[in-house]
């Protein structure tokens, strides 16, 4: 059962109005579905957008942000729950602490390495936790191609990519996720070179 997902997106809207209407969207969701987002505690961009709909659909929300984004003044104040700790390490641990589930929604760097991140930690074992790219308008077909590329060179197992989930359909993303098994596997493609 997926109680909190965690979601990683944006600090700004993107380029293209799918984005911030995805971000709602999936707000609403998780609202509805009454499952807890988590998520970096901005107010601004997608960030934002999601953590309002969850809220205004009676929906719980708890932001993590460090000090230093809380004193630039970019912290949700009207959260049901505000965490501030003292670095982007401790925002990231706390945020996989509290979550069943993970989902990048588009966003950029900052967005990509806690997503890689994750999946890096579940790849080798750390966690048995399932994960996501929302996949809005094909945005992240180039990185899915990239990744399938690394399968193919032999730098990711088969088993590692089949344990990413991509869905474009926000009300489909809850179920998909709660469906999905991680397995036990192996990092190491060939330890006889390691």
């Amino acid at each position: 059962m997926i109680g909190s997902i965690c979601v990683f997106c944006g600090s700004s809207v993107g380029s293209r109005p799918a984005f911030i209407g995805a971000a709602i969207a999936f707000g609403k969701v998780l609202a509805e579905q009454k499952i807890r987002l988590i998520y970096g505690g901005g107010r601004v961009g997608l960030m934002g957008a999601i953590a309002d709909a969850s809220l205004n659909n009676g929906g719980e929300v708890i932001g993590v942000i460090p000090q230093h984004l809380v004193d630039r003044e970019v912290a949700h104040q009207g959260l049901t729950e505000l965490r501030v700790v003292d670095s982007m390490h401790e925002r990231k641990a706390l945020m996989a602490e509290l979550s069943d589930a993970f989902v990048a929604m588009p966003g950029g760097l900052g967005t990509l390495e806690e997503f890689f991140e994750v999946w890096t930690w579940g790849q080798l074992g750390l966690h048995r936790k399932p994960y996501a790219l929302l996949n809005v308008n094909g945005f992240y077909d180039p990185l899915v191609q990239f990744i399938d590329q690394l399968v193919e060179q032999k730098f990711v197992k088969p088993e590692h990519r089949k344990m990413l989930i991509v869905e474009s359909d926000v009300a489909m993303l809850p179920v998909r996720l709660s469906g999905h098994h991680t397995p036990a596997v192996d990092k190491w493609i060939d330890r006889k070179t390691t």
